[in-house]
């Protein structure tokens, strides 16, 4: 009788291991928001969160409260951001690939070497965001708020940029072949060293711009 409470503490201890291992796989929750793919938050508050490395493939995220996040490579493919607030987060490295960032916010955040091939990013704001290094080629960037934004070295190849406004944008060494720059403002922009072949140009605002082409055919 005495062995009785060992036995069994051997026979429940296997159970006990499972249900620890069950808890620790369990997805992160924030205010409400199940972190996980395809799980439906519009309008979630995750203002300041810790979702870095997180998978957030095809969530809906549409008008949610992402200030100041912390997103370091989290996974954000095909998920739907459309007028979230993202203004000071923390992209680096995220894959944002044919996500929807319509009218998004993402002014003054951090977007360093992010994978957005595809990404529809009409009328967002990126105003002095930092884009360097991004993965932008096929991009839908038409009529977004650049201004100031940092694009350096990023691939914005075949990438729709008509009307963006890229006022005084850094483009320096950025691939812009095939790039649609049709009626954009590049006023005051930096395009040195970037690489231009067959970029479209027609009716840019182009005044003080360093870099950009002299003469365009119209």
């Amino acid at each position: 009788m005495n062995y009785l409470p060992f036995a069994l503490l051997l026979v429940l201890a296997p159970a006990l291991a499972v249900n620890a291992d069950d808890d620790n796989d369990a997805p992160l929750t924030v205010n409400g928001c199940v972190i996980a793919e395809g799980s439906q938050c519009p309008g979630a508050n995750l203002r300041g969160a810790n979702l870095a490395n997180q998978d957030l493939r095809k969530m809906n995220l549409a008008g949610a409260d992402l200030r100041d996040a912390d997103l370091r490579h989290a996974r954000l493919d095909l998920a739907n951001l459309e007028k979230a607030r993202l203004q000071g987060a923390n992209l680096t490295r995220a894959s944002l690939q044919q996500s929807n960032l319509r009218l998004a916010d993402l002014s003054h955040s951090t977007l360093i070497a992010i994978q957005g091939w595809g990404l529809f990013a009409q009328g967002a704001q990126f105003e002095k965001a930092d884009l360097s290094a991004a993965y932008l080629q096929f991009a839908r960037l038409s009529g977004a708020n650049m201004h100031q934004a940092n694009l350096r070295a990023a691939d914005l190849e075949m990438a729709w940029l008509s009307k963006t406004d890229l006022q005084g944008a850094n483009l320096g060494d950025a691939n812009l072949q095939e790039a649609k720059f049709g009626q954009s403002n590049l006023a005051q922009a930096d395009l040195r060293g970037a690489r231009q072949h067959y970029g479209n140009f027609q009716e840019a605002n182009m005044e003080g711009c360093a870099g950009c082409p002299e003469t365009w055919d119209k």
